[in-house]
């Protein structure tokens, strides 16, 4: 069991619930206020007049960094102000489950009557107050203190509203939480969770019925409504819903897709407490989200993944939108989804070619983002090839969890998060020149991060052996890792019209060392030339 963190606004109940939780789990429990009070030899309003919030801070940072560091399960109770620092924040996160306690700003106040030990509420505004108007100045600061602190609150793995619910009550919620093992996006009031919820048709049910949509707009394709139906029914069975049936496959990732789903959604009267449903793989998701995105300027939407490949790559981040015949996914936006499912019993459907296919994705993580990952994967190809559930499932989960950290930090894709473009430059450009029909889009990707290796290689950043390394374990795959010199040349042109061209150069990541990289502005010819020595001076333009 991770620890289980506790945070939310004084007087939530933090202090009550821990160490009932704690003594449910049978697990210790721990305040890091109290904690902060007894290694310091003085009182939390004692510090912070001594010495500062900032320096207080620091204290509550240090002391937490080593709780989470611990091996031992536990409870641990924050401050109220802790999770406002964002290296706090994101390391409980990623080393914990974080839960949210909340009450509104009157129970806070009823439950907060001595002020003493309460130096946020303790400022001079408050203090001077005349007795009568003392509670009316406290709960604005309390008000105030909880509208700044919102996007901070909002970044955890569930929140729990304790206003009415009993202690025991508010336990059993927190424990529910936990069990789901969740991955969280931060992004403040945007955040998701994403749940690996194997054979749980279920959890997407709740998904939906906790988000209380007026109307579900259910989007799938063809294959996956073939293949995956009943299950889609089953999902669909206690909310009012419309179904939108796409063609399946790349070549129909255009505008006249996304129409469908307007004309559905909009004739069937939809408004914005609508929730949009993504059944299905990455072309699916990002014309689904697209959708979303537009549709009365933005409704909700939860992706539930089908394929390998949306999984670990589509479903996340926000990224949606369509092709035009001048290249892939030149139009689209970036709108996040309320909520990711993934459910890897999806993928026994799953044509063998296609769920192999999606660990191209994981490979291109693994090289710009986890080098532990890599050597999982290299431990674990032949299983991973073979399509083996359990050695599929940490992989995917470590797969998704580097891309959320990447993500969380670059939301938009201004620096960082074009890392993940690995292989996408020149995969694109082969989709594309093929007419999105000669190769599933890992299979490009998978050639595109080989020849992109050897890119960096002959630029002098990416080490050879590295780039062979890469090479090797995409063949292990089963993926197609070279094309003949001709195609690439032809496909050359598309990359003159690539989303991430800039004037005559173009954003290229490239990997320094497993798990490390970075993104170079290349110019287009320096590219062209740098391609494998097997094509000569490169592909002429």
């Amino acid at each position: 069991m991770r620890p289980l963190v506790l945070s939310g606004f004084m007087g939530v109940g933090k202090s009550t619930v821990g160490p009932r939780l704690a003594a449910r789990l049978a697990v210790p429990f721990v305040d890091t206020d109290d904690l902060i009070a007894r290694e310091a030899g003085a009182s939390v309003p004692d510090l912070w007049r001594r010495d500062g919030e900032a320096a207080f801070r620091a204290r509550e940072r240090e002391l937490i960094a080593r709780l989470l560091a611990e091996p031992t399960a536990q409870v641990i109770a924050f401050g109220g102000g802790a999770v406002t620092q964002r290296e706090v924040r994101h390391l409980a996160l990623e080393q914990a489950t974080l839960v949210t306690l909340t009450a509104s700003a009157e129970t806070i106040l009823a439950r907060t009557s001595d002020i003493s030990a309460r130096p946020n509420l303790g400022v001079p505004t408050v203090l001077a107050a005349e007795p009568g108007d003392m509670p009316a100045r406290r709960l604005t600061r309390i008000e105030d203190l909880l509208a700044s602190r919102a996007d901070a609150y909002a970044e955890c793995h569930g929140a729990v509203a304790t206003d009415r619910a009993d202690p025991d009550a508010t336990v059993a919620s927190i424990q529910a939480l936990a069990a789901r093992d969740a991955m969280v996006v931060p992004l403040g009031l945007r955040s998701y969770v994403i749940e690996m919820a194997t054979g749980d048709g279920g959890r997407v049910a709740e998904v939906l019925a906790e988000a209380d949509p007026s109307h579900v707009i259910a989007v799938t394709d063809a294959n996956v409504a073939r293949l995956r139906g009943q299950a889609l029914d089953a999902i669909l069975a206690k909310v009012r819903h419309t179904k939108v049936t796409l063609p399946p496959g790349e070549m129909h990732k255009t505008l006249a897709s996304v129409s469908l789903v307007w004309d559905a959604a909009l004739g069937a009267g939809i408004d914005r407490r609508a929730v949009v449903l993504a059944f299905g793989g990455g072309v699916v998701g990002d014309m689904a989200g697209f959708a979303a995105a537009t549709l009365l300027r933005g409704i909700r939407f939860v992706q539930v993944p089908t394929t390998l490949l949306s999984m670990v790559d589509a479903s996340v981040g926000g990224k949606t939108g369509f092709d035009h015949p001048l290249g892939k996914n030149l139009l689209g936006a970036f709108h996040q989804p309320r909520a990711v499912v993934i459910d890897l019993d999806h993928l026994a459907t799953l044509p063998a070619r296609e769920r192999t296919a999606g660990l191209a994705e994981v490979v291109k993580i693994a090289l710009v983002a986890d080098g532990e990952l890599l050597d999982a994967m290299e431990r674990t190809a032949p299983a991973l090839a073979a399509g083996d559930p359990a050695a599929l499932a940490p992989i995917v989960r470590r797969a998704v969890a580097a891309k959320v950290r990447i993500v969380r930090d670059d939301e938009q894709e201004l620096g960082a998060r074009a890392l993940l473009n690995l292989g996408h430059t020149v995969g694109h450009a082969l989709e594309a020149y093929g007419g999105y029909a000669r190769y599933l889009h890992g299979e490009a990707v998978a050639i595109g991060t080989v020849e992109e290796l050897r890119i960096g290689t002959r630029l002098g950043h990416t080490p050879a052996a590295l780039a062979e390394r890469a090479h090797t374990l995409l063949a292990r795959l089963g993926l197609p890792t070279e094309t003949a010199a001709g195609e690439l040349t032809s496909a050359w042109a598309f990359v003159a019209t690539d989303k991430k061209r800039v004037g005559t150069a173009i954003r290229l990541p490239v990997v320094t060392a497993a798990g490390t990289a970075h993104v170079e502005r290349v110019e287009l010819d320096a590219a062209r030339k740098a391609l494998d020595a097997r094509y000569g001076a490169g592909p002429a333009g």
